[in-house]
């Protein structure tokens, strides 16, 4: 099947047109012309096409967690995901021991060819090589010292689908996990952790690419100790994930990261627990009471910290462009090539380019979800 895209606007690859014909054959792109073409048209015609959205840190939708290892869980996820503009993404696992780790990853990998609806491109794993004092919704019972040997099993057990994971550099042995790991092709993302500014370095220097949820879990910026907040505002080479709900980041604090890294370097997460498309009311994430209220998701416990978010990826780039911290194309790149690219899977998702799979949304004016496609398909609007 063949068709064209007429659109007001599409955010390419490289730069943003305005106006023209994306043709999409048999499910993948085709080529970007100016001129009509010869071939049915779809009009889009004051509507804005981008990439479809990546999500690469999220726990649930739906009432449904990764961590409940259920095949069914993940499809009703992925098919939730694609109300929000969602067309690839990283199940996201939370601080666990060892053997429920393995279970869930079992689940997801030998169900892999089944899943219908957003694409699962990889596993995230959140924990469990964290450290105490900036534990957030993570369990400490659970915490323990990176492990090349550990890692190794839970791998084989998800068939090499991991494709990222956050540590606490502080943890011994996380510069020689880090090198290691790293090597393999595996994102080590930087979080949850008490660490100096120098041993956040080290870790990024031995090959740590991202830090975890910026600025959430994490020792703060001193003017004589920068911490880890203070690595991931200034060290060259890594990726930012930012939550922009308006609650886990002040904009104005969105707004001096994007300054400091540009936004090039910035990957927008949503880090949604079950709860995301659902009620306020009682949850549970991982093994802690939850209350979702006022657009928060927070602890139970006299900690009342915040336990992931309900954000939705369509609502956060929406959110970047009201602050007036990014341009429009810019808010599109943070939630789409960053996100994929970070975690090494742009070479599937993320992008508009000839000859991957037609994986898009429509966006309205005011950068409002209109329709999602997938594999040049319309599935949502």
């Amino acid at each position: 099947m063949e068709y064209y895209i007429h659109a007001e606007k599409f955010f390419l690859g490289s730069n943003v047109e305005m106006g023209g014909y994306l043709q999409v054959v048999d499910g993948k792109f085709g080529r970007y012309q100016k001129n009509q073409p010869d071939g049915d048209v779809v009009e889009y015609s004051d509507k804005w096409i981008a990439p479809g959205l990546v999500d690469t840190h999220i726990h649930g939708l739906l009432n449904h967690d990764v961590m409940d290892a259920s095949a069914e869980g993940i499809e009703a996820m992925a098919n939730g995901l694609l109300k929000c503009g969602v067309t690839s993404w990283l199940p996201t696992t939370l601080t666990a021991s060892s053997e429920q780790l393995k279970e869930v990853v079992q689940v997801i990998s030998k169900n892999l060819d089944h899943f219908e609806g957003a694409k699962v491109q990889g596993i995230h794993f959140e924990g469990p090589y964290y450290t105490e004092k900036h534990k957030g919704a993570q369990n400490p019972k659970y915490f323990e010292n990176p492990s090349i040997e550990e890692f190794h099993e839970w791998q084989a057990a998800a068939n090499g689908m991991i494709r990222k994971i956050s540590i606490a550099p502080e943890r011994d042995g996380a510069v020689e996990f880090t090198a290691q790991i790293s090597s393999e092709g595996v994102t080590v993302a930087l979080g949850h952790s008490d660490a100096t500014f120098e041993q956040a370095k080290a870790c990024v220097e031995a090959g740590a690419t991202m830090f975890t949820h910026t600025f959430n879990g994490m020792s703060g910026l001193d003017h004589r100790e920068p911490g880890m907040a203070g690595a991931a505002l200034s060290l060259q080479g890594v990726t930012d994930e930012l939550i922009c709900d308006g609650h886990h980041v002040n904009p104005y604090v969105v707004k001096i990261l994007l300054d400091a890294k540009t936004p090039s370097k910035v990957a927008l997460v949503t880090d949604c627990m079950k709860a995301g498309l659902m009620p306020d009311g009682d949850y549970i994430l991982g093994e802690f009471p939850v209350i979702v209220q006022n657009g928060t998701a927070r602890l139970k416990d006299s900690s009342h910290s915040l336990a992931g978010s309900i954000l939705l990826l369509k609502d956060a780039i929406k959110n970047v462009i009201d602050w007036n911290v990014v341009t429009p194309e810019q808010a599109i790149q943070m939630a789409t090539a960053n996100a994929a690219d970070s975690a090494g899977i742009g070479s599937k998702c993320g992008h508009i380019l000839l000859g991957r799979d037609a994986d898009f949304i429509v966006l309205d004016r005011e950068m409002k979800l209109d329709k999602t496609y997938l594999n040049g398909e319309k599935v949502v609007g």
